[in-house]
């Protein structure tokens, strides 16, 4: 009787190995070719301090990581040579793009994400009217802006993770709509990132070399950069000081990353 029941438990063993393999199996061949966001967040809304903090936790060997970041495109004026000159120089960036312009422009979101650029949200209308006119409000910008890469780029339910407050988190204009909105970001499982260094390209009217300037002087004496840029010639071109300004961090010993990176080793 005694031999019987081993062989039972046996037989109940190995039938809920195979159980296991087939679960496991099916998951790695649903999910291995796809790519609506293959990545998962452990952590539903993490705040800029704590994401620069995970940012560093990433680089175990002193590294310095330049994630180049464009927003308010897509743009016929500028994205294009922007992406020139990220394909010549072989980085990746990440775009947060309008939802209103992606409608405009699809074939430059699609070729963004055909080329390994990260596509980040920045809302629908970048109008804090809108954005901030109620919860929903809020909400259906991103959601709006997902769909609109979604179509974009030919993938159904897209969800870039990431949000970028247009003028940033950081600015002191709608300080109590923010606090309110990270709940429903949370909500959504999204995230959001300001920056730490930026060319200043949307403030005033600069040459390529006060750009580039301003760019080394907020980039001082910080191992982990998010450089805020702008894929738009509303102010300046970025695009024209580009190609100096991956020079200029290459030359300070940065390597280049986008948010693709950045999460596959935080989470």
């Amino acid at each position: 009787m005694r031999f019987f029941l081993i062989i039972k438990k046996q037989i109940l063993v190995n039938l809920f190995t195979i159980f296991i393999f087939i679960i496991i199996f099916f998951i790695f061949f649903t999910f291995k070719d796809s790519n609506s966001f293959a990545i998962e967040f452990s952590k539903n809304s993490i705040a800029s301090s704590e994401l620069m903090e995970q940012i560093a936790n990433v680089n175990k060997n002193d590294e310095k990581v330049a994630f180049l970041t464009f927003d308010d495109g897509p743009t016929l004026s500028t994205t294009p040579k922007v992406l020139d000159i990220l394909k010549e120089e072989n980085v990746k960036a990440s775009f947060f793009v309008i939802g209103k312009y992606v409608d405009k422009h699809p074939e430059i979101v699609k070729r963004e994400f055909d080329e390994g650029h990260y596509i980040a949200n920045h809302g629908y209308d970048h109008n804090n009217s809108i954005l901030y006119k109620s919860r929903d409000s809020f909400a259906n910008e991103i959601k709006k802006t997902d769909i609109s890469i979604g179509k974009a780029i030919g993938i159904d339910n897209y969800c870039s993770r990431i949000f970028r407050f247009p003028n940033g988190f950081m600015s002191p204009n709608n300080k109590v709509q923010k606090k309110d909105a990270l709940k429903i970001l949370s909500e959504l499982n999204y995230v959001y990132i300001d920056w730490n260094c930026l060319n200043n390209d949307s403030v005033k009217k600069y040459s390529k070399e006060q750009l580039l300037n301003n760019l080394k002087k907020s980039s001082k004496d910080k191992d982990i950069l998010v450089v805020l840029m702008h894929d738009t010639k509303d102010v300046n071109d970025s695009s024209l000081v580009l190609k100096e300004s991956i020079s200029y961090l290459r030359s300070e010993g940065y390597q280049f990353k986008n948010f693709y990176d950045l999460f596959q080793n935080i989470v």
